[in-house]
């Protein structure tokens, strides 16, 4: 539910940044929303791994109270604030706060048995596909409907959620609280492998990079090549990765995950069929791609999670997936500084023919550095 009410409140103005500051600021140039998002980025990439270092010596749950605490009150400041550099700096140092959430996902894996991770991990990302669809959803009728600026009253709203939330586990469950205190006896450095790290980094790096290539002007895309004008019907072509999900993790939960290796490669072709016809400029035929991609998007990152988790340590799950975040929000920075440019150099269309190249270019990585474990894999299920 932390993860859900976070998420929701994360995905309320992804769909529409470019509508927010020309309804907000008067700001139309693309490149200005390519470098606020890659800002936002920015802070979330070194979020995590400060986080992750001060949960060694604090409590997740403990940090969490205080920092959405302040996370709210800075979106309050947002909501308020006619200024575009306060605006700017209040809502970077807020999502250096609301960063503070993402300890939820490792603190879960910690605390449940190792053969559950497949089924947990499944079920977070589809939590995160159910928040990128209430904030389409929202997010499309607050800009539709009300000032945009009411989208951080409910981001504040989100945020007291949260720290309530948070300080009602503090209180109700010291047995995880325990167990988390314990934590730091062994040393995380030898706990991990960091050359896998480095592997599976280097991959959703550039998976990271393609997937956000098509999100910030998705909406703009779709209502230039759509006879509709509604936000509301954009928010949910932005979202219907979301609802495939849910039927990934249905599937997921009915059949056994055999092969990670082989399900990577065929999720990686998918992705590049579902990018194609998304680049296709009729929607009809966009729809369809955006059902495969869906498909292929929430399998593949499921399965990069599952192979970082089973081989990394529990005493190390935060430090070694903060630093699997920092290569996937590095990916999205470079894809937000660079995709303002992009749409005003080569339009709308541009940037879902980058992403099948960076797909492409992830196939073939990941076949030079996994040969061997493929190989194996193969081999064993014969056997």
């Amino acid at each position: 539910m932390m993860t859900l009410v976070a998420v929701v409140s994360d995905y309320l103005l992804h769909p529409f940044y470019p509508q927010f500051f020309e309804l907000r600021f008067g700001i139309t140039d693309p490149k200005v929303v390519g470098y606020y998002f890659g800002a936002i980025c920015f802070m979330v990439m070194i979020a995590f791994p400060f986080w992750a270092y001060i949960a060694k010596k604090i409590p997740e749950l403990k940090i969490l109270v205080l920092t959405q605490a302040i996370a709210g009150v800075l979106a309050l400041y947002c909501f308020g604030t006619s200024s575009y550099l306060s605006f700017w700096i209040a809502s970077l140092v807020m999502i250096l706060f609301k960063g503070s959430y993402l300890l939820v996902y490792p603190f879960i894996l910690r605390v449940v048995k190792k053969e559950e991770h497949i089924n947990t991990i499944g079920l977070l990302s589809v939590i995160v596909h159910l928040g990128g669809i209430g904030g389409a959803v929202i997010g499309g009728l607050a800009v539709d409907f009300l000032d945009p600026r009411y989208i951080f009253l409910i981001m504040a709203l989100g945020d007291f959620i949260q720290m309530a939330m948070s300080f009602y586990l503090l209180n109700s469950n010291r047995f995880i609280i325990d167990k988390v205190e314990e934590k730091g006896i062994v040393s995380q450095e030898k706990l991990s492998n960091n050359r896998f790290i480095f592997k599976v980094g280097l991959l959703t790096l550039v998976l990271y990079f393609s997937d956000f290539l098509i999100r910030p002007f998705f909406s703009t895309y779709w209502e230039a090549i759509s006879i509709y004008d509604s936000k509301l019907i954009s928010g949910t072509m932005y979202a219907i990765p979301g609802f495939v999900a849910l039927i990934g993790l249905f599937v997921n939960q009915k059949r056994e995950m055999k092969n990670l290796y082989q399900g990577i490669s065929s999720a990686l072709v998918l992705g590049i069929i579902g990018l194609w016809l998304q680049a296709s400029q009729v929607d009809v035929v966009l729809i369809l791609g955006r059902i495969i991609y869906g498909w292929a998007i929430f399998q593949g990152m499921v399965r990069f999670d599952v192979l970082l988790f089973e081989q990394s340590h529990p005493e190390a799950y935060a430090i070694d997936y903060s630093k699997i975040h920092f290569f996937q929000n590095l990916g999205v920075l470079l894809a937000s500084l660079s995709v303002g440019i992009i749409v005003d150099e080569e339009g709308l269309r541009m940037p879902f023919l980058i992403a099948i190249g960076g797909f492409v270019v992830i196939l073939f990585i990941y076949y030079q550095l996994f040969n061997q474990q493929i190989k194996r894999k193969e081999a064993l299920l014969k056997t």
